[in-house]
This record gives structure tokens, C-alpha cells and sequence, in this order.
């Protein structure tokens, strides 16, 4: 949704994902370009390039290829939430570029009925894959596998039928 919002809105959006795969969906959702965390000629191609990061990995991970993405002045802003703490990046980094790392939560109720209104006005929609409650049981399995796209949805038609 950070994708198809900041296109929307206008900006330039560049997609870190650390496999090339992932690149067709990436320019679906928006972007006008995608770069492979893992490989490092594209890393280094990227140096001082971003004026904002928001980082959505809710795993811990080495913070120091995307500080050093950041331009003079720019944020790198984590909103996933990893169970261990990233290991601390390279101070100089951060100093000598004017760069900071901040976090954010979601807003309130204000901030969250902006968002939708300008989702509607937009045609930004979130994509799903409904299932019936009925296939609860394989969903859960497909998430533990790491085979979901996005958000399953629940069809609430599904609640009343007898299994």
C-alpha cells in the first residue's frame, strides 16, 4: 500500500526488495524502479540517492546499506517491527550525511480517514485474496510458508455456511 500511496501522491518510488522476482509486482504497484538489496553494484548505484526510506522489513537487519541510500538531510523512518533489535548503524554514516532514523506507528482516527478519503478520491485499493472461512486452516499454513500475497480477506458470506 506504501507503494501505490506514494505513487499516487505523486513521488518517484524506488522499491528495495532483495529478489529480482519480485520486480514485475513492484512496477505493478507503482514504482518506477526496483532495487536489489542484495546485490551490491545496485546498492552502490543508489548511494545519496533518497530523500526518504520507510522501512516496512519486520525483521532485524543491517541498517547501513539504506542510511547510506539517503541523501544529505534524508530519513530512513522503520515501521516494521523485527522481535530483536537491527544491529546499530555506523555513526559516522549518520552524522557526516545529516541523516536520521526515526519510527512511526499509524496515525489516529483523523489521520486514518484522510487516508482512506484519499484512497477513494485515488482508486487505491489493497490487494487481497479472499478466501472462505471454511479454508482458514490452509491460509494459516500458506502465511507460515511464507505463500501469501499480500492480505488473505475473509468473504463474511462464507460465516453462515454449513461447512
Amino acid at each position: 500500500m506504501g507503494v501505490k500511496l506514494a505513487h499516487a501522491m505523486g513521488a518517484h518510488v524506488a522499491v528495495f526488495t532483495t529478489s529480482a522476482g519480485k520486480r514485475d509486482d513492484a512496477m505493478r504497484l507503482g514504482a518506477s524502479e526496483v532495487v536489489v538489496s542484495r546485490s551490491p553494484e545496485d546498492m552502490k548505484a543508489h548511494r545519496n540517492r533518497f530523500d526518504l526510506i520507510i522501512d516496512t522489513v519486520a525483521a532485524a537487519h543491517d541498517l547501513d546499506p539504506y542510511v547510506a541510500a539517503l541523501k544529505r538531510d534524508g530519513s530512513l523512518v522503520l515501521v516494521g517491527a523485527p522481535p530483536t533489535p537491527h544491529p546499530s548503524p555506523a555513526v559516522m554514516n549518520l552524522i557526516f550525511g545529516r541523516r536520521s532514523i526515526a519510527g512511526s506507528l499509524i496515525g489516529g482516527i483523523a489521520e486514518t480517514q484522510e487516508m482512506l478519503d484519499f484512497c477513494a478520491a485515488h482508486d487505491v485499493v489493497s490487494d487481497i485474496e479472499m478466501i472462505r472461512i471454511q479454508q482458514i486452516d490452509e491460509a494459516y499454513d500458506r502465511m507460515v510458508r511464507g505463500d501469501v500475497k499480500y492480505r488473505f480477506v475473509i468473504d463474511n458470506a462464507s460465516l453462515t455456511t454449513p461447512v
